[in-house]
């Protein structure tokens, strides 16, 4: 059975996560507390139920960092699938998402402030990120949120997953990379009038920045990079592994050559392709 665990810090997204679960056929439960996911899994089986599980665990359930590391080990030795996502957000974000919508946080109740429940939360569920895919919300809406989630659960995943993301310095830096490269040194397609409107994706600007030494240098470069050390982080049994490339806009180097990286790892890992900022390019 595949059973998905949803988790992160409240008002990033959990919810809507869950929600594009339940859409896609799963059976979801919110807020379960931990010591009792055996049970739900086994109540599911008895109930000869095939779909898939979703659950939702956080700071409400009490969650224990090392319990749920425990349960995933468990589970996956009575051969069940498990995979885990974390959604998270920026903390300016997160404060204004709590004002507009005037929801108090869940730990607030313990004489705290926001900030100092935000603060606490990350702490607390900071070490979850290890074994998770992440989703950061900063800059998305509900519907690029749910995009990003269909996308993921289309990989059939069976080794390490590596997430090879655009963005662009100037709408901030993703803060769920583990390899971050900057494009910016790069020539610009941008200053080019005739290929300002396209992407990195779009063939003029393909067959520009193919024509570009440095750009084949850089991507060489990147590529001999992550070889070297993608597997070394495989033997450690990393599940997910993000590579962030970013360029000023998040529009036409780093797209590019986040595209020409995919190519070239192709057959050797699992890949899943994010572009920041061109979301439209996203969902192929």
């Amino acid at each position: 059975m595949k059973i998905v665990l949803i988790s992160g810090l409240s008002g990033s997204g959990k919810s809507v996560a869950l929600r594009q679960m339940e859409d896609l056929g799963y059976f979801c439960v919110d807020n379960l507390p931990l010591e009792m996911l055996p049970s739900l899994v086994s109540y599911h089986i008895e109930r000869a139920d095939e779909t898939e599980l979703a659950v939702s665990v956080d700071v409400r359930s009490g969650i224990d960092i090392a319990q749920a590391r425990e349960q995933i080990a468990y589970l996956r030795g009575l051969g069940h699938r498990v995979e885990v996502l974390f959604v998270e957000a920026e903390e300016t974000v997160l404060v204004r998402r709590f004002s507009e919508t005037r929801r108090g946080h869940p730990l607030a109740g313990q004489d705290m402030t926001l900030l100092e429940s935000l603060k606490k939360e990350r702490e607390w569920l900071f070490p979850l990120k290890e074994i998770a895919y992440c989703i950061d919300t900063s800059k998305m809406n509900a519907q690029q949120l749910r995009h990003a989630v269909r996308q993921w659960l289309r990989v059939e995943r069976t080794g390490l997953l590596v997430v090879l993301e655009s963005f662009g310095f100037k709408y901030g830096v993703p803060n769920n990379a583990d390899f971050m490269f900057d494009m910016r040194s790069l020539p610009n397609p941008y200053y080019d009038p005739e290929l300002r409107p396209y992407t990195g994706m779009d063939q003029p600007v393909r067959d520009y920045l193919d024509g570009q030494l440095l750009v084949q240098e850089m991507v060489d470069d990147i590529e001999r990079f992550v070889t070297r050390w993608l597997p070394r982080l495989e033997d450690e049994s990393r599940s997910y592994v993000t590579v962030a490339i970013g360029c000023t806009g998040g529009q036409h180097r780093s797209v590019y050559i986040v595209e020409k990286l995919a190519r070239r790892l192709k057959g050797r890992y699992e890949l899943l392709i994010r572009h920041r900022q061109a979301q439209n390019l996203s969902g192929r």
